[in-house]
């Protein structure tokens, strides 16, 4: 089924969801409207407005978000396994212990998304914004990361061991306790690191140039 252009509650969104079978739904407002606990799996939302919609503890497996208008939505507990997300908003939104088992975001701008205490094994993140985002504890061993702008982000005890950094940036974010043993960061700003963070980059592969640049960070003159 799939509804086009409409202005959906939770009543309707419910009415639909108790027919058990996944929901298109394209170009439709659901703002501030209170979907938690719904059971959602496999539906599409394509162009839709989901500014501060609640998804709490939702099960959304397989479900699609494509070009929706998100910010501050609320996905916090939800089962979000395999899920995709393609050219999304969903600026300071919270995902907190969400399960996003093998979930996808691709070209989304997650500016400020809270991922704090989230099960995320082999999440894929691609061309995304996620300046000033939360990802303690985020794991992303032996993954390639293309294009992610991590600008000011708190990376406490995140697992870059073995990754490789493609048009990245690490630029003053937080990466207390933070593992890069193997990573590739040549290919990532690392611009503004502290003096106790530097010390995380043991084992990974720099550039001379940023070796330079970190060395210049840290107040020594490279002649």
């Amino acid at each position: 089924m799939t509804l086009t252009d409409q202005i959906l509650d939770r009543g309707a969104v419910l009415l639909l969801a108790n027919k058990g079978e996944p929901v298109r739904l394209e170009g439709c407002e659901l703002e501030e409207t209170d979907l938690s606990d719904l059971i959602l799996n496999g539906w599409v939302f394509e162009d839709c407005i989901l500014r501060k919609a609640k998804f709490k503890s939702a099960r959304m497996e397989r479900a699609q978000f494509i070009g929706c208008k998100g910010g501050q939505a609320d996905f916090t507990s939800a089962d979000l396994t395999e899920a995709q997300f393609t050219g999304c908003d969903f600026n300071n939104t919270p995902f907190k212990g969400a399960l996003l088992s093998q979930a996808v975001f691709k070209r989304c701008k997650l500016t400020g998304a809270n991922f704090n205490d989230s099960r995320n094994l082999d999440v894929v993140f691609e061309e995304c914004r996620l300046n000033d985002a939360r990802l303690r504890g985020f794991a992303f061993n032996k993954q390639t990361l293309k294009s992610l702008d991590l600008t000011n982000a708190d990376l406490a005890n995140v697992d870059f061991r073995e990754v490789m950094f493609e048009d990245c940036s690490l630029r003053d974010a937080g990466l207390s306790h933070a593992r890069f043993e193997g990573a590739d960061l040549r290919g990532t700003d690392i611009g503004g690191v502290r003096l106790e963070d530097a010390r995380r980059f043991k084992g990974a592969t720099i550039s001379k140039a940023q070796a330079a640049e970190l060395l210049s960070e840290l107040g020594l003159k490279v002649r």
